[in-house]
């Protein structure tokens, strides 16, 4: 779909600010067309954003590009057949305004159900920045603080003392950095036809719930540590605060205000709206049994949306930020958000780049979906692109990755790497198993030789490394680095992994 609004602004900006100033005669033919004709005028302007959707459709292309090397696109339709994705929806927004959202594909593959911008899509873990958002309203009303004890607002339930809240305590700030040690990083969701836990059975871990205890097990603030039960205390807490069902609470204080009109928090998804939602499919093509999960824990994974409306999120965020809207929440509470807190991370959101390159972003991942939010920080310009697939997230990077590259937007595009040349004779000595940061359970980095090339694998993403020099190389699919550390004897030990900008070390634990 084209924007008529933001097409006409692109014709009044390029024609009365230029062509009059330089032409005035053909100007006045130009005003006389916006005037009079302005049919004519809107096809003019939509013709180029035809264009430019074409091309994104056309110039899918991967994580990195070899310096020398041909670059390799792919069409968009043999990427979806390819993954097995039956469909995804994009939403592209430029300045402030929605400049084009488009969907290709089968909400429903059986039912030969087309997809289109009013399909619902699981958000996922996108439900957290606009969970934090509903918080930050209630910190903006006086009714919350940052960095109070949250034990101060839970009325239904308290998270339980120990010894790793001694010294610090948990706040919702340490909440939504996700620094605040609390444990279960993600939700798997429920059959449609399974019971149901309440929120107080799954921040208990008790049946029926099949995540388990919501706890602090680490000393607060000690380390950034991603967790979905923090995101269940603030359900709790807005829950506790307002009085109100979660999704009630959710829609009066963001949705609504924002404009998100095709967005619900309700779970299970009422009958009435589910021959508007998407199904979800796994990575072999076969549909979730049931069409979908059911998630109670709503605050972190619990927002059905469109692609549309999640750019009508990011564009409000990033307004409020720039002073220009006071709607939900104050200026203050906005730049809050979208600045680094703790390591990598804002209120609530992802906060990535440097200088003009600047954004917040958030990826969502249930069973069944994987979509993507990209926003920069000081222009209101982004790309939203939402799938019914586990296999999606990669299509999901590629899309955003073509969209970029026809916007000409840092940061988002591919990574251009230089060759470099290593001595394959020394690739056995990186084979073996590492294991990346701290996290329980480890991820496991499965290095490994196919003649003389050297691959690394993460479960069942595997992908070629190419050198950079001897210790160092790159992958060829995303945009991951790999230094291998040695000891004094020369024996590989480790390594170090950037990921984005973001570094991690690995322990080799076995051959």
């Amino acid at each position: 779909m084209l924007r008529p609004a933001t097409a006409l602004l692109a014709i009044v900006a390029s024609c009365l600010s230029s062509v009059v100033l330089l032409w005035p005669g053909v100007g006045l033919v130009w005003l006389g067309v916006l005037l009079l004709r302005p049919e004519v005028a809107l096809m003019a302007a939509q013709a180029p954003i035809a264009m430019r959707i074409t091309r994104v459709e056309n110039s899918l292309v991967g994580a990195v590009v070899v310096k020398g090397r041909p670059l390799k696109v792919s069409k968009l339709d043999d990427r979806m057949r390819d993954l097995k994705v039956p469909a995804v929806s994009v939403a592209v927004f430029q300045f402030g305004q929605i400049e084009w959202t488009r969907a290709w594909g089968f909400a429903d593959v059986e039912a030969r159900r087309k997809t289109n911008e009013d399909t619902r899509f699981q958000a996922a873990s996108i439900s957290k920045p606009v969970t934090a958002v509903a918080a930050l309203a209630l910190v903006s009303r006086g009714r919350l603080a940052l960095d109070e004890n949250v034990n101060k607002y839970l009325k239904t339930w308290k998270v339980p003392d120990n010894q790793f809240t001694t010294t610090d305590k948990v706040t919702l700030r340490r909440l939504l950095t996700h620094s605040a040690g609390t444990t279960v990083s993600g939700f798997r969701g429920y059959s449609r036809h399974a019971e149901i836990p309440t929120l107080l059975q799954v921040l208990n871990g008790t049946k029926p719930a099949n995540s388990a205890t919501v706890v602090v097990d680490i000393p607060v603030g000690s380390r950034w540590r991603y967790s979905g039960g923090g995101f269940s205390i603030i359900q709790q807490i807005i829950e506790d605060d307002t009085g109100k069902p979660f999704a009630q609470a959710a829609r009066e204080l963001v949705l609504e205000p924002f404009g998100m009109k095709h967005s619900t928090f309700l779970q299970p998804l009422p009958s009435d709206l589910r021959d508007d939602a998407a199904t979800g499919y796994l990575a072999s093509g076969e549909p979730v049994p049931g069409r979908f999960h059911v998630y109670p824990e709503q605050a972190a994974a619990g927002l059905w949306t469109t692609a549309e409306d999640l750019a009508k999120f990011a564009i409000e965020l990033q307004k409020i930020g720039a002073g220009k809207s006071t709607k939900v929440i104050t200026q203050e509470l906005a730049t809050e958000m979208l600045r680094r807190q703790f390591e990598q991370w804002g209120l609530g959101i992802g906060v990535e780049g440097e200088g003009a390159a600047v954004r917040f972003s958030h990826g969502g991942s249930n069973e069944g979906f994987r979509s993507v939010l990209h926003s920069y920080r000081t222009a209101a310009s982004g790309v939203v692109v939402m799938t019914n697939s586990d296999a999606g997230g990669a299509l999901a990077a590629e899309i955003v990755r073509a969209v970029a590259r026809e916007y000409r937007w840092p940061g988002l595009g591919p990574i251009e790497r230089t060759l470099g040349a290593s001595d394959p004779a020394r690739h056995k000595d990186f084979t073996g198993r590492y294991e990346i940061g701290t996290r329980s359970p480890p991820v496991i980095l499965q290095i490994e030789l196919d003649g003389d090339r050297l691959f690394g694998a993460v479960g069942t993403i595997k992908s070629e490394l190419l050198p950079e020099n001897d210790d160092t190389f790159f992958s060829v699919d995303t945009d991951v680095r790999v230094q291998f550390v040695r000891d004094g004897s020369g024996r590989v030990t480790g390594a170090r992994i950037w990921q984005g900008g973001v570094e991690r070390k690995a322990v080799r634990v076995a051959l």
